[in-house]
């Protein structure tokens, strides 16, 4: 088995949920792990692979691939794989590694399986396992042919280091003219203090029942005090209330901190498929029907004006003494 794992960058520095893909795929044996990045000014990126199992790093470093576009990625991947015989090529889940998953997975005439938890070896073969039925069970799924392409979802694995180095090797680009259809007219950059709720340990996140944009000082203090990041509902986001880059949900993002704080959210399936996956997972809220009571660690039934300052006073007294 010979596997190659898309180490998604942003800025200078590899994506954790690639890493975390990265060192899983070293643990299942079988045949060499090789890492690709592509990007323009990113081959510096590429010497840390090594300490999170890639025995070798394909580097694509072109001016043409500094957006993050898909279909150039696409490009240089399925090239990479047509020479090099790679049979199983693995992404963490963001918005850019779906839409090149997807496009591989119709360029290689490959079999796809999304949404992953785990990656695991039974009888030689490769079977990834699936959460379904509102993550009640979890299924086995397979590829019937190769290449085999495989997506996991946010905070699936740990970015564990194992130390070791990778050999570095650079591969052409190459782009279809299709490919250079579409550009990027502008990036935006969201200026923001703290850790982004992809990467934060803690996450406060609020909803509807906090009553107003202007109470999010509520979370963002108690999110201050913890160290950690603040989130949001999309009912939330759709009202203007908070930006977009930090919606939780089946239309944001997917998180999976160790401990998630929801504040005023009723916890419909759309805003628990982004952050179930959190370790400890606690519920303020002063409707006992809540949904988000039936799959929270701990409940607090109360108003959450009330609870979270308390909570932050009781937090940053912790802290000082």
């Amino acid at each position: 088995m010979s596997t190659l794992v898309f180490l998604e960058h942003h800025g200078d520095e590899l994506l954790k949920g690639s890493l975390g893909v990265l060192a899983k795929a070293a643990t299942l044996g079988g045949g060499d792990v090789a890492g690709v990045v592509v990007g323009s000014g990113v081959r510096t990126l590429a010497d840390g692979a090594g300490k999170f199992g890639a025995a070798k790093v394909y580097v694509a470093d072109d001016a043409q691939l500094e957006a993050p576009l898909p279909q150039p990625r696409v490009d240089v991947i399925a090239r990479l794989v047509r020479d090099t015989g790679i049979d199983t090529i693995l992404f963490g889940n963001s918005v850019l590694t779906a839409d090149v998953a997807a496009g591989l997975a119709a360029r290689l005439d490959a079999g796809i399986n999304w949404d992953l938890v785990d990656l695991v070896q039974e009888d030689g073969k490769l079977v990834g396992k699936r959460p379904a039925l509102q993550d009640s069970v979890y299924v086995d799924v397979g590829w019937t042919s190769e290449p085999r392409i495989a997506l996991f979802r946010s905070g699936s694995f740990d970015p564990n280091e194992t130390g070791g180095s990778a050999e570095v090797e650079d591969v052409a680009v190459e782009l279809e003219d299709f490919s250079s259809a579409a550009r990027m007219v502008d990036q935006a950059h969201e200026e923001s203090e703290g850790p982004s709720i992809e990467d934060a340990p803690v996450i406060v996140a609020g909803g509807r029942g906090l009553g107003g944009p202007e109470n999010f000082t509520l979370v963002e203090e108690l999110a201050k005090a913890l160290g950690g990041a603040v989130g949001a509902t999309r009912a939330v986001v759709d009202a203007g209330w908070y930006p977009y880059a930090t919606q939780v949900g089946q239309t944001g993002k997917t998180v999976a901190p160790k401990l998630y704080i929801a504040c005023g959210i009723s916890g419909a399936i759309q805003h628990k498929v982004g952050m179930q996956s959190s370790g400890v997972i606690v519920a303020i809220n002063k409707d006992t029907n809540a949904p988000i009571f039936e799959f929270s660690d701990l409940g607090v039934v109360g108003d959450v004006h009330e609870v979270v300052p308390k909570l932050t006073e009781l937090v940053k007294q912790r802290k000082s003494s």
